[in-house]
């Protein structure tokens, strides 16, 4: 009689503690269903179906043209392939700043429709309120502090935030603003190490750094450029494990030499 080995789900709970026990977690971003297994089994706690879709897998200049719909798809497919990590659904530009009602009834989207276990906003104390009636209706949020990309053209371009003891004292605010609203974890993106050290150490709640540094409690890569699969641009922050989209073309382009020579497919590819 064979016995199934049962899987625990990772959940908030789970993130925060281990941020009470000292250990670092993982999140990467993932968009479809055989990506979402393979992270998945790998052991990542976190997977973040980022609106970054816009940008290498949709083919937009920016994430600001990714919609409702564009996330409900992609997390649906992400939340079919996963069975132990976190899902979190990246709330798109414009689904969440136009009234908190609205804002309310997308984030249950991504729960009821999609099957994620959290979603993830952008922005400081400008969105506090927002966060407070979405948690208080039940749903897990993750913050997004420094550089936010929908706020691209607000903040000159895609470039290192809260740089001088000003800027440096907003962001922290906003961290603990966001914190009492009731976020799960914050996402510091592009900041100073040291704040991001400052920051960790000054909230209950788990930071997670994408170009931050060593001492937030967890990290985040877009999958697509830890993997060398999208290679329009590499941010400073980013390192390639890997170089798939190279071996791709390899593989494709000895696919394209053995069918132009006739060696595939060859009887092993037949039916005799």
């Amino acid at each position: 009689m064979s016995t199934q080995i049962k899987i625990t789900r990772v959940t908030t709970a789970t993130i925060r503690e281990m941020k009470g026990k000292g250990e670092k977690f993982a999140m990467l971003t993932a968009y479809d269903y055989p990506t979402a297994v393979v992270l998945d089994e790998a052991g990542v706690e976190i997977l973040l179906v980022g609106d970054s879709v816009g940008m290498v897998v949709l083919g937009y200049d920016s994430t600001l043209p990714v919609t409702m719909e564009d996330m409900i798809h992609h997390t649906k497919a992400v939340s079919r392939g996963t069975k132990r990590a976190l899902v979190v659904g990246d709330m798109p530009f414009m689904s969440y700043q136009c009234s908190v009602d609205e804002a309310v009834r997308n984030a249950g989207r991504f729960l009821q429709e999609a099957g994620a276990q959290a979603v993830k906003l952008e922005g400081g104390r400008e969105v506090a309120e927002v966060t407070r009636r979405i948690v208080a209706a039940g749903i897990p949020v993750m913050a997004h502090l420094g550089l936010t990309p929908q706020s691209v053209h607000q903040l000159g371009g895609y470039k290192v935030q809260g740089k001088g003891d000003a800027a440096a004292r907003r962001i922290m605010e906003d961290a603990k603003i966001l914190e009492e609203a009731g976020a799960f974890s914050l996402v510091l993106e592009c900041v100073p190490k040291d704040l991001a050290r400052e920051i960790t150490g000054s909230l209950a709640i788990p930071t997670i750094g994408i170009g931050a540094g060593v001492h937030c409690d967890g990290q985040v890569l877009v999958v697509h450029d830890m993997l060398g699969m999208f290679d329009r641009f590499t941010p400073k922050f980013v390192k390639k494990y890997e170089n798939i989209n190279g071996r791709i073309r390899e593989a494709v382009i000895s696919y394209i030499s053995e069918v132009k020579s006739g060696a595939f497919p060859d009887d092993a590819h037949s039916f005799l």
